[in-house]
């Protein structure tokens, strides 16, 4: 006898091809949240990897700012020894330079002139003193002018002495150490 299928064969069908689907949709979850796992755990590492190679620059970076710090203030001890060094070397320089100007001093004062008092501040000396003329101050004007050790001597005050004991004229004058007389190398 003929067999006689009742079941609508194509509700079956439907019914397999919804199930296929379900399976299909299912697998294709399953391996995009596997797909999805995957790359974040590959991102994950690839940051962990930057982040332990970022702290490892980082801890050379402060141990460079260490040594650029250290090297800078080595800098700075050498510009402040050199500097040291410029002072003495120029105090040792000018050292036998005073011994020179006061023997200039001695040389260009004519007789008849006496100091008083004679102070220097850098290059400039100031002299007070006593002459018994005009003349004569002239004279230590001219002398000090013709000097290699001094220049732009000028007479800044001359006032008439009145005392009974004592004849003559107090004077201020100043001058200029020559920077070509405090040469010491071209002296004897």
């Amino acid at each position: 006898m003929a067999t006689i299928n009742l079941r609508p064969w194509r509700e079956e069908r439907r019914e397999r091809l919804k199930q296929e689907f379900l399976h299909i949709t299912v697998l294709v979850a399953i391996v995009g949240l596997g797909v999805w796992f995957g790359w974040r755990q590959l991102v994950g590492g690839w940051i962990e990897y930057q982040n332990s190679r970022n702290s490892v620059l980082e801890q050379e970076i402060k141990l460079l700012d260490g040594r650029v710090q250290e090297i800078k203030e080595l800098r700075q001890k050498q510009d402040d020894l050199v500097a040291r060094m410029k002072v003495i070397q120029g105090l040792q320089g000018t050292r036998p330079a005073i011994v020179y100007i006061f023997d200039e001093i001695a040389k260009t004062m004519p007789d008849g002139v006496y100091y008083t008092k004679l102070s220097r501040a850098e290059n400039l000396v100031t002299v007070d003193g006593t002459a018994e003329s005009n003349q004569r101050v002239s004279t230590l004007m001219r002398n000090l002018d013709e000097s290699e050790w001094f220049a732009n001597p000028n007479l800044t005050k001359m006032v008439a002495n009145t005392s009974v004991s004592e004849q003559g004229n107090n004077f201020n004058l100043t001058f200029d150490v020559s920077k070509e007389g405090g040469n010491t190398e071209s002296q004897p």
